[in-house]
C-alpha cells in the first residue's frame, strides 16, 4: 500500500466526527467508499489473490452499507462509529495482501542472503575436508554443494527463484551438517564449555533439528520417498520423543546420549536419500 493510500486511511480512522456534524460524516461516507472501491489499497488487495484480504474488504463493504443505512436513520455518533471500523478492516485487509512484485523483491533478497550464507558455508567446508585429509564422503559432499549452488544461481539468474529457493537451502544445510560432523569429536566440539547439562541439551536438540531440516527439504524435492529413508527418519523420531521426556523429567545426561542416537539415525537417513555427509 502506497503512502498516499495509508495517509488516507490515517486520516479517516482519526478525523474528529461531531454528532451534529452529518454533512461532514457524509464526506466520509464518500472518502471510505473510496477507499474500498477505487484506491491503490483496493487495487493492491484485487492484486494480491489472498483470500484473507478479499475477505476482510467484503467486511469493510458491509460495515460501510450499515453505516449509510445507520445514518439514513439519523444516528450521526453510530454512524461515525461503523465508518471507523470499515476503515480499519480495510486496513487490516491490506496488511494481508501483498503485491505480487513486492513478494517478488522479497524473494530475491531472502534467496540472495541464503546463497551468500551457503557459499561461505562452502569455503569453510571445503577448508575443514582439506585439514582433514579430503576424506571420500566429505569431498563428495562439497561437490554436492557446488552443483547444487550452480544450480540455484542458473534458475535464480533465469528468474526462477520459487525453483532455485529450494536448491539452495539443500546447499547451506548439506554444508552446516557436514561441517557439524567432521567437527564432531574434534577439540573444537569438545572446547564449548556448557555451563550446565541443559545448555549441552539444548545444543544437541539443534543438531538434531539442522539435520532433520535437510531431510524435509530433501524430500521436498522428491515425488517418491525412499523406503529406506523413512526406516531411519522414524527410528530418529521415536528418539527425539524420548529425549524430550527424558529432558522434562530433569535427565539431561540421559536425554543428550539418545539425541545424539538420534542424529545419527538422520546422518543415516541422509545417506540414503543420496547426500552424502561425514559422520
Amino acid at each position: 500500500m502506497n503512502r498516499l493510500a495509508w495517509t488516507l486511511v490515517a486520516l479517516l480512522l482519526t478525523t474528529p466526527v461531531l454528532a451534529q456534524d452529518r454533512d461532514q460524516l457524509e464526506r466520509r461516507l464518500q472518502s471510505v467508499a473510496t477507499l474500498i472501491e477505487s484506491s491503490s489499497a483496493a487495487r493492491q488487495i484485487e492484486a494480491s489473490g489472498d483470500a484473507g484480504a478479499r475477505e476482510k474488504r467484503d467486511n469493510a463493504r458491509l460495515i460501510h452499507r450499515e453505516a449509510t443505512l445507520t445514518l439514513q436513520r439519523g444516528d450521526v455518533a453510530a454512524a461515525a462509529k461503523l465508518l471507523d471500523q470499515a476503515a480499519r478492516e480495510m486496513m487490516n485487509g491490506v496488511r494481508l495482501a501483498k503485491p505480487e512484485q513486492l513478494a517478488g523483491e522479497q524473494a530475491k533478497r531472502e534467496f540472495a542472503t541464503r546463497l551468500e550464507s551457503a557459499k561461505a558455508l562452502l569455503v569453510a567446508q571445503q577448508r575443514i575436508t582439506q585439514e582433514k585429509g579430503n576424506a571420500s564422503e566429505a569431498t563428495t559432499a562439497t561437490r554436492n554443494i557446488e552443483g547444487l549452488i550452480a544450480d540455484a544461481e542458473k534458475r535464480a539468474a533465469a528468474g526462477q527463484i520459487g525453483e532455485a529457493r529450494p536448491l539452495v537451502d539443500r546447499a547451506y544445510l548439506t554444508a552446516r551438517v557436514s561441517i557439524e560432523s567432521m567437527r564432531r569429536g574434534d577439540t573444537l566440539v569438545r572446547s564449548l564449555n556448557f555451563a550446565t547439562p541443559r545448555e549441552e541439551y539444548d545444543y544437541e536438540l539443534d543438531r538434531n533439528e539442522t539435520h532433520r531440516m535437510l531431510i524435509q527439504v530433501l524430500l521436498a524435492d522428491r515425488k517418491d520417498k525412499l523406503p529406506g529413508m523413512q526406516v531411519f527418519i522414524d527410528r530418529a523420531a521415536t528418539m527425539r520423543v524420548e529425549a524430550e521426556g527424558q529432558a522434562k523429567r530433569g535427565e539431561h545426561a540421559a536425554a543428550i546420549k539418545t539425541l545424539e542416537d538420534s542424529t545419527r539415525e538422520l546422518v543415516r537417513a541422509i545417506r540414503a536419500g543420496g547426500i552424502y555427509i561425514p559422520g
